[in-house]
């Protein structure tokens, strides 16, 4: 026995399904619109989305860079400036930040799970749903920082300044300010 099928078909200019051969090719990373992933580590870079895991950036200044939901897993900032960065949903874990400076930066809902931030300066930072798992926060500054459902847990805060500017957590603080 025979069966035939009817089919419809639909037509589509051939310009639109290059575009979107081509389109489906592209890495996801390059796929951001707006967002350049091989852009330069300047101030203000469109990095949103991007996937930069293990990136060497020590010393960069990111000044209003667009970071949000970027994966730096392992990148190394140490002493990098991440000031007023939007780094929403951004993933730093593991990542080296000693001495980074992230001065009104929008962090809610960042992961830095076992992420190095040693001396690092969080003035005024908005840490709200943010992740610092087993995160080295020694020295750090949180002065002005907006803390609300932030997980520190076993998160070292030996000598870190907290969010009124004047206590200094105690020796063994960790998951709590001392």
């Amino acid at each position: 026995m025979i069966r035939f099928f009817s089919l419809s078909v639909l037509t589509v200019s051939l310009p639109v399904l290059a575009g979107l051969a081509a389109l489906a090719l592209m890495p996801a990373q390059a796929q951001q619109i707006g967002a350049d992933c091989q852009s330069p580590a300047l101030p203000g870079v469109d990095w949103h989305r991007c996937y930069l895991d293990d990136k060497p950036l020590p010393g960069v200044d990111l000044t209003g860079a667009r970071l949000r939901e970027t994966r730096l897993i392992r990148a190394n900032l140490s002493a990098a400036v991440l000031d007023e960065v939007d780094a929403r949903r951004a993933k730093f874990m593991r990542a080296l930040a000693p001495r980074a400076r992230f001065h009104d930066a929008d962090l809610r809902e960042a992961d830095f799970t076992r992420a190095n931030l040693e001396g690092a300066d969080l003035t005024g930072a908005d840490l709200r749903r943010t992740r610092f798992f087993k995160a080295n926060l020694r020295r750090a500054n949180l002065t002005g920082a907006r803390l609300g459902n932030t997980d520190i847990l076993d998160a070292d805060l030996t000598g870190a300044i907290w969010t009124n500017g004047t206590y200094v957590c105690g020796p063994g603080s960790i998951g709590q300010c001392k």
